[in-house]
């Protein structure tokens, strides 16, 4: 039984660590895999288990960890699955060259895992056509499952100094403070929007560049850094906050065309989409109530604050306070739960995530 019963789970290892390294390196998408995601999840957990909530630097290695980790899960698994195969033929269909044939299964592994090397350090070879040709596919296999493998982690790397780039074009645009009306006030001195058209439309474009990197390379959520503006829920939140005050604080006589431009559209709509990825494929803790009485007066002191902050940059504002406050509530409360459950998950505090809203902020008109 051991003749058919061996190579048949090799075979079976073989196909889900082939078809593992298929979904997360050629199809891409987030979730598709097999391992790759649980691996993820775990090594997170194991992180997260080791910050304690007191020693969050641990948490920037993790993303490192877990590249690492997959590499050597795949490869363990191609050597596992090949030894299984090999290991009924070890003295008879495969044979060593340099003296008595070992036949117990780590000489086994040793060989399967030889013959997906390219270097092929093993004096063990094939005798019989089916052999030859096992070792002839475990060749193609291994030269094929490296060259994906450096590949993908170029490009993982490559994706994340994307990130890191908007993260830091988005904290140098707002002063260095993560305040979005300091943004919107650096965008548009003096109501001025011109130029800073541009730049809502460069930010855009970069949003849904980002959305879909992080859709490729799911990976990358996992890359934590101790600066708090290179994280994902930080420049989604500074964003999708300038979004709702450009619509809900700007006076529509003067900015009108601002607010009903394509490229605010596609700024909010990349947040968003890029958002929704982080939450369905990211261990998110429960995210908080948007209709808190807590919620909502917090984000009217926020409203108000961020009306003086433009006020300051002689920019023309909203004639109704009121009715400006109350939509802009209602605007964060679409997005600002999914980020209150974001930013912990990835290690991080909301007072560090969005120090505008969350600080003590002045009450201001409409506040």
């Amino acid at each position: 039984m051991q003749d058919w019963l061996e190579p048949l789970a090799g075979a079976v290892v073989l196909a889900i660590t082939l078809l593992d390294v298929f979904l997360t390196v050629l199809y891409a998408r987030a979730g598709a895999g097999l391992l790759a995601p649980r691996l993820a999840r775990g090594v997170w957990r194991v992180f997260r288990g080791l910050a304690g909530g007191r020693h969050a630097r641990i948490l920037s290695y993790c993303g490192p960890a877990q590249l690492v980790a997959l590499v050597l899960t795949w490869g363990v698994l191609l050597a596992l699955g090949a030894g299984l195969v090999i290991h009924p033929a070890l003295g008879t269909g495969v044979t060593s060259s340099s003296g008595p044939s070992e036949t117990d299964f780590i000489t086994a592994m040793f060989v399967g895992g030889s013959s997906m090397s390219i270097v092929g350090a093993s004096d063990y070879g094939p005798t019989s056509p089916g052999y030859k040709l096992l070792f002839l596919f475990n060749s193609l296999v291994g030269m094929s499952v490296t060259s994906l493998t450096l590949t993908y982690l170029m490009q993982v790397y490559s994706a994340l100094r994307s990130r890191n780039t908007l993260g830091l074009m988005v904290h140098t645009q707002s002063g260095e403070t993560g305040d979005a009306a300091e943004l919107i006030a650096r965008w548009g001195p003096e109501g001025r929007f011109d130029g800073g058209y541009n730049n809502l439309s460069t930010l855009a474009g970069q949003v849904a560049a980002i959305k879909e990197t992080h859709h490729f390379y799911p990976v990358l959520f996992y890359f934590r850094f101790q600066e708090t503006f290179y994280a994902a829920s930080r420049m989604l939140l500074v964003i999708l906050d300038a979004a709702a005050l450009i619509r809900t604080a700007l006076d529509p006589r003067e900015v009108g065309w601002l607010q009903k431009s394509a490229g605010l559209d596609e700024l909010e709509r990349s947040s968003a989409l890029l958002l929704r990825t982080l939450k369905e494929n990211f261990p998110v803790h429960d995210a908080p109530s948007a209709d808190s009485a807590q919620s909502r007066e917090r984000g009217r002191l926020r409203y108000g604050r961020a009306l003086l902050r433009l006020r300051e940059a002689d920019i023309p504002t909203r004639a109704d306070p009121e009715a400006g406050a109350r939509e802009y509530v209602e605007l964060r409360a679409r997005w600002e739960p999914d980020i209150a459950g974001v930013a912990p998950a990835l290690g991080y505090r909301m007072e560090e995530v969005d120090p505008a809203g969350y600080g003590r902020a002045p009450r201001g008109p409409g506040g």
